[in-house]
């Protein structure tokens, strides 16, 4: 296949917005944030035992109630996550993430709108959110319920 004038300007608009996200403050905020989180000692710790009580815990999700260690390990695991999840550096990096994440919702939501209306983008694990179109959402479709 030739390549033709139009999609290479396509390709190389592409690699400017991808060199944008690059640089964006959301994304230098979400490495920064990540490697804090990477540095802490005390996260890292908390994360190799939760993994391990993860393993321990899908074990006994096998037999649910009636593994004699079930409301134990349940109990472990979800304190041990939400002592991960009270940790400053774990709810920075969070917050971080959720704002990346936005920033790659609002860049998708624009590149499927500039393209049709019709396209559905999934936002905030979610789809239609924001967008109302199709059968049952308030007449984005264009139907009259009787």
């Amino acid at each position: 296949m030739l390549a033709t004038s139009e999609i290479l300007e396509i390709l190389d608009l592409t690699d400017d917005l991808g060199q944008m996200i690059i640089q964006s403050e959301a994304m230098l905020n979400y490495l920064s944030r990540k490697k804090q989180l990477k540095d802490d000692i005390e996260a890292q710790s908390l994360i190799k035992q939760f993994e391990r009580k993860k393993v321990e815990y899908e074990e006994v999700q096998r037999f649910g109630r009636y593994h004699p260690d079930f409301s134990q390990t349940t109990k472990e695991t979800r304190l041990l996550k939400r002592e991960i999840d009270m940790l400053e550096a774990v709810a920075q990096f969070k917050i971080a993430e959720r704002e990346l994440q936005m920033l790659l919702d609002d860049i998708s939501q624009t590149l499927a709108s500039s393209i049709s209306k019709q396209i559905i983008v999934p936002r905030d694990g979610a789809l239609f959110q924001g967008s109302g179109c199709g059968c049952g959402s308030g007449g984005g479709c264009g139907c009259k319920a009787s």
